[in-house]
């Protein structure tokens, strides 16, 4: 039984086949380096939208931390410790909680400019693109996954 070589068959096939092969193996080789118009567009209405909810859960919060003054003066003395311990560590939690949501809020809006300026969705580590799935789910994301968990193992 005869087997052609790789040569002989690139022989047999035609000049328009080969292009066709040749650029339809050139197109799966190339990797997509950053999210076209409509998708950066994409991802700003979500980045707008998911800004908006955190600044209306952030306002929540500031509002919890600042009016968390219960009234006590008419509870005995050791409850009245107590509560105050209680209102004390909650209003700390609400502030932690605050904290994080003002820098959840700056991330957001860093992911914002990295849209105007054509940057968004490329991984500062690698250069790659970090894929859509990502982030629709963590959109100020400047990480791929691989990435992270390299830069969290370094530590």
């Amino acid at each position: 039984m005869f087997l052609p070589s790789i040569a002989e068959k690139c022989l047999l096939l035609s000049p328009k086949t080969m292009t066709q092969t040749t650029m339809k193996t050139q197109s799966d080789t190339q990797e997509k380096t950053r999210y076209s118009e409509a998708e950066l567009q994409e991802f700003k209405e979500l980045i707008l939208n998911k800004i908006a909810k955190a600044e209306k859960d952030l306002d929540m919060l500031q509002q919890a931390v600042a009016g968390s003054e219960n009234d006590v003066s008419d509870t005995s003395p050791t409850f009245k410790s107590l509560e105050e311990g209680s209102n004390t560590l909650l209003k700390e939690e609400n502030q932690k909680l605050a904290v994080r949501q003002q820098k959840f809020i700056r991330d957001l809006k860093a992911a914002l400019v990295r849209i105007e300026n054509g940057t968004y969705g490329i991984c500062q580590a690698t250069g790659k693109l970090i894929p859509k799935e990502r982030l629709m789910i963590v959109p100020h994301a400047t990480m791929t996954v691989e990435a992270k968990e390299a830069s969290k193992r370094r530590r």
